[in-house]
């Protein structure tokens, strides 16, 4: 689960402070969400990107920088775990868990 880690620590900026961690989980649920629906649906990994953008999802817009390390970790997984779990749940549980932890690290790292 390291890649979503990643992730969810590269959406802890500065820039997203505004959002609560439910809210920010949230959306990172969401993007995880709709990258497992274009998998069951057999879309071409390289075209996820754009298949999700033309949904026009409703997550702010810079939640879309995480796409491209989620999507080769989604697609790594194995279609009945997708089609069994619900890998958005998995990653805001991950993200509600870790939230304090990320923050100090993101911390020790602006200092």
């Amino acid at each position: 689960m390291f890649r979503p880690l990643l992730a969810i620590f590269l959406l802890s900026t500065p820039a997203f402070a505004q959002e609560t961690k439910e809210e920010s989980c949230g959306y990172q649920a969401d993007v995880v969400r709709a990258i497992q629906k274009a998998r069951l649906d057999r879309v071409k990994e390289a075209d996820v990107p754009g298949t999700i953008a033309s949904t026009n999802p409703t997550w702010p817009s810079n939640y879309n920088a995480a796409i491209p390390q989620l999507t080769s970790w989604v697609y790594e997984q194995k279609r009945r775990d997708l089609r069994k779990k619900d890998f958005g749940e998995i990653l805001f549980q991950q993200c509600v868990d870790n939230w304090d932890q990320i923050q100090a690290l993101k911390n020790n790292l602006n200092n």
